[in-house]
């Protein structure tokens, strides 16, 4: 049959002839070399120090008590004598009666103690003394006599919570 018509190409058996085997393999290894860059990009981005700082929400940074060491905050004279400077004193360690002992402390000093309780969280690892704006420096002295480290203005909290007080004084591990 010489004059016989030549049989078609099967569509279907396309992929059985070796350049769309090698095609296939070329965009399989570019798609591999593509997911590792992004890959490589995406831990790059979240181990970086500046994506942690970043991703805090400002309610988790407002919950969170700025470390102030007494060296920072400027020497200046007290307004209030330790008998006149009031104290609320919160257990922020969760150990019964760490409040109450913190106050015992606080009366021989010679300063006034205030409410007297526990604080929203127990899980403080050190002790905080927090001021009034304005009561800084009965702040410092506080920690000074007490030997507490962390000295802030308040942080977490309102000025109406502390019904009166100058200072807050979180007792922490």
């Amino acid at each position: 049959m010489a004059g016989a018509a030549r049989e078609a190409p099967n569509p279907l058996r396309a992929m059985d002839e070796p350049r769309w085997r090698t095609a296939a393999i070329v965009v399989a290894v570019i798609a591999a070399l593509e997911f590792v860059a992004l890959a490589g990009a995406g831990v790059f981005l979240v181990a970086s120090p500046g994506a942690n700082a970043a991703a805090k929400s400002p309610a988790a940074a407002a919950s969170t008590p700025r470390r102030h060491g007494t060296a920072r905050v400027p020497a200046a004279k007290s307004k209030l004598t330790r008998a006149q400077t009031e104290v609320m004193v919160l257990n922020g360690d969760g150990e019964t009666g760490a409040a109450a002992a913190a106050a015992a402390r606080l009366r021989e000093h010679g300063y006034l103690v205030g409410n007297v309780g526990n604080a929203i969280r127990d899980t403080y690892q050190r002790s905080i003394v927090m001021y009034r704006r304005g009561y800084a420096a009965e702040g410092t002295r506080l920690a000074q006599d007490l030997h507490v480290p962390i000295v802030s203005p308040l942080d977490g909290m309102r000025p109406a919570q502390l019904v009166g007080s100058q200072l807050v004084l979180i007792v922490g591990a």
